[in-house]
């Protein structure tokens, strides 16, 4: 991605982050569910999910993505919004990997860093962290942030 001199006048810079924590809760993956229909076992079946590897529900991968939105939007909001010429849209997400799962009970922290921008094209291209508790990574993405002229 291109950088240059006038990247100073733009929205964000490289290194700007936001972070986001939460305790994901049951009510979390019950309304997740209910939202979306993804009613798998993995999520809401405690008994089936003893019998397997993981020994316990998780939550759903795509909730984690919805977190991942969390700091998109923190950092988009940060950059100005109001009276601006330009209003940013997400482009969406890249390079997502669930790494470890995330269980009922866990608090996550959800780290969104400017790692690129093309200033041509208006894009700022982030890479997204989430890390347990523990420290360990449980999923990993890039998120697209475009900048589109107003009305």
């Amino acid at each position: 991605m291109m950088q240059s001199a006038d990247s100073a006048n733009f929205y964000v810079a490289i290194g700007d982050e936001a972070s986001f924590s939460k305790t994901i809760g049951e009510s979390d993956v019950y309304l997740y569910a209910g939202i979306t229909g993804d009613f798998s076992p993995n999520h809401i079946n405690e008994a089936e999910m003893r019998s397997t590897a993981y020994g316990r529900r998780m939550a759903h991968g795509a909730m984690l993505i919805g977190f991942m939105s969390t700091t998109s939007t923190i950092v988009a909001e940060r950059a100005g919004r109001i009276d601006a010429p330009e209003s940013p849209v997400s482009l969406g997400y890249d390079r997502i990997r669930f790494v470890a799962p995330v269980f009922i009970g866990d608090t996550i922290t959800v780290t969104y860093r400017v790692a690129a921008l093309d200033l041509e094209k208006r894009r700022a291209t982030s890479e997204v962290t989430i890390v347990n508790e523990a420290g360990d990574v449980v999923a990993v993405g890039q998120h697209i942030l475009k900048w589109v002229a107003r009305g």
